[in-house]
């Protein structure tokens, strides 16, 4: 028993005195150690507060950056408008897409990426309504220029045609005109009961009315009738009996008349009337008719 206590000596076991000396140590180190880690947690905070900060103005900076690309764009789409109303519809749908997207909030990293996509996505369509419209311009400019030229081709034709009209109108004018009997040389005498010319109106006991029919060979030959119409100076029809004609659509008196064989050659004529006491002093007029038309006038005095 000896042996061993000579082999291992015993420790001394602190005393009372020295066991109060180590806790004010311990208690420094633990201060130190939470001291230390508070410190760390406060820098880490700080910094991600920093960091935290940043990344919020940033995200204001590219969310405004993004908005003002959007409105923008809004205003292009209001430049866009075309005659087209299809494509007007797909503009305006276009523009209620970015007024949707302008209302929301984007105040986090995934809102600003789906701002970006949504802004990427516009801008395609953007470039895409612009070569459509480029082209229906384009198409529109060819058209106006077709419309232009037809319109101009018709403004040449109608006026061809009315030139032609009118060019026809005065053929058929002249025509007309030229296919009517017309009367030339037309001399008038009052005659006696000898034949013998005479002015006085108590004496007159016929007139007689010489003329030519001219040399027509447009006209149809045949039989024609000429009308006598001897007016007084007081505008009353010389006649003898209830004697009536056609003339332009209308029944009309006439004094004598003659039917003669026309065949388009010169025809010289005559018509007389007997007085039988209507002659009255002053100017008389004389017209000759024939196919509803007057085709010679003239005049002639008694005292």
């Amino acid at each position: 028993m000896d042996h061993n206590k000579d082999t291992y000596p015993e420790k001394p076991l602190l005393t009372p005195e020295k066991s109060k000396k180590r806790i004010p140590v311990l208690w420094i180190i633990l201060v130190i150690v939470l001291a230390g880690a508070i410190g760390y947690l406060w820098f880490t905070y700080s910094d991600l507060k920093q960091q935290s900060a940043e990344e919020k103005a940033e995200l204001e900076r590219q969310k405004v950056q993004l908005e003002d690309e959007l409105k923008d764009i809004y205003s292009q789409y209001d430049s866009l408008k075309t005659e087209n109303d299809t494509m007007n519809l797909k503009l305006q749908a276009e523009q209620a897409r970015i007024e949707k997207l302008l209302k929301i909030n984007a105040n986090n990293v995934y809102k600003i990426r789906m701002y970006e996509k949504e802004l990427g996505t516009i801008r395609k369509v953007l470039k895409s309504y612009v070569v459509q419209i480029d082209s229906l311009n384009l198409a529109n400019q060819e058209l106006r220029a077709e419309n232009l030229e037809v319109r101009q081709e018709l403004r040449r034709v109608e006026s061809e045609k009315q030139e032609l009209t009118e060019v026809r109108n005065e053929l058929s004018s002249k025509v007309e005109m030229a296919s009517v009997l017309s009367a030339k040389n037309i001399v008038i005498a009052s005659l006696n009961k000898r034949s013998k010319e005479i002015n006085k109106t108590i004496k007159v006991e016929k007139l007689r009315i010489c003329f030519t029919l001219r040399e027509n060979p447009i006209l149809e030959p045949g039989p024609k009738i000429i009308y006598l119409r001897v007016v007084r100076p007081d505008d009353v029809i010389l006649t003898s009996g209830v004697n009536f004609f056609d003339f332009q659509g209308e029944q009309i008196v006439f004094t004598a008349s003659r039917e003669v064989s026309y065949e388009n050659v010169d025809v010289d004529m005559c018509i007389f009337w007997n007085n039988d006491g209507q002659l009255v002093p002053g100017t008389y007029q004389v017209h000759l008719y024939a196919d509803r038309r007057e085709i010679g006038s003239s005049s002639f005095g008694l005292r």
